[in-house]
């Protein structure tokens, strides 16, 4: 089962998060996820366990539990969503052509 964590402190590493499913059962992976900038933690990360007993069990007692002073969220991942192209946007969005002024190359 994949099991979703969030609130975790930026302190949080990947084996901290594996320590605290562990005393639950089989832990196959555990991922703080980092953002790609500024290598920092950004809040949440995933935790993979085979048993889904051992799984579910875990996330009704660790969910609301306070690691470093904050109180995590766990539940069930859900299948990441295919992002749509629509919305958002914004950025350098300036129509082909313009300028002008002879070549001044």
């Amino acid at each position: 089962m994949n099991i979703y964590v969030s609130n975790l402190s930026f302190n949080v590493q990947d084996e901290d998060l594996r320590e605290f499913f562990a005393e639950y059962g089989e832990v196959s992976s555990a991922k703080v996820i980092m953002d790609k900038f500024t290598n920092r933690s950004r809040g949440f990360g995933f935790v993979e366990m085979p048993d889904n007993a051992a799984a579910q069990k875990a996330i009704q007692e660790l969910d609301g539990a306070t690691v470093e002073g904050r109180a995590i969220k766990v539940s069930e991942a859900k299948p990441r969503e295919e992002r749509s192209n629509t919305g958002g946007g914004g950025g350098n969005r300036r129509p082909y052509g313009g300028g002008g002024g002879g070549n001044r190359w």
